[in-house]
C-alpha cells in the first residue's frame, strides 16, 4: 500500500459542551487548527502517471475548508456533534469520501501536540 498525505490550515472557533463547568473547554475559544488527508492505494491502482493523487486535485477540498469552516464558528457548522477534534475528522472523511475514494484517513489537530486521526474501519 502506498499513503501520500497533504495539510491544510484553517481557524475557528467552538465552544464544547457536557464538561465540567470550570473546564476551559466548555468556554468559547478558537484554534488555528491543521488538516491532513491521507489517501492510500495499492501499487496496482497508481494512475498512469503513478501517482495515488495529484496532489492539485485537492485544490477542491482546501476551497471547502476555506468556505465552509475557516473563522467560522464549529458549533453552526456542525449543530448536530459537539465539535470536538474526532468529530471533525469523522465529518471531514465522511463529506469527502465520496469525491476522493482513495481517502483512508483524516487527522484534525487544534494544538501543536495534540491530534485526532480517523480511519474507518476496513
Amino acid at each position: 500500500m502506498l499513503s501520500i498525505s497533504k495539510e491544510f490550515h484553517f481557524s475557528a472557533s467552538h465552544r464544547l459542551a457536557g464538561l465540567p463547568p470550570d473546564h476551559q473547554c466548555g468556554r468559547l475559544h478558537g484554534h488555528n487548527y491543521v488538516v491532513v488527508l491521507e489517501l492510500s492505494a495499492r501499487p496496482d491502482q497508481l494512475t498512469d502517471t503513478g501517482f495515488v493523487r495529484d496532489y492539485g486535485e485537492l485544490g477542491v477540498f482546501k476551497k471547502w475548508l476555506d468556505d465552509t469552516v475557516d473563522h467560522r464558528h464549529l458549533n453552526d457548522v456542525l449543530p448536530d456533534v459537539n465539535p470536538t477534534a474526532e468529530h471533525i475528522a469523522m465529518w471531514i472523511h465522511r463529506t469527502w469520501v465520496a469525491d476522493f475514494p482513495e481517502l483512508t484517513g483524516v487527522r484534525v489537530s487544534e494544538t501543536p501536540k495534540t491530534w485526532a486521526t480517523y480511519r474507518p474501519a476496513a
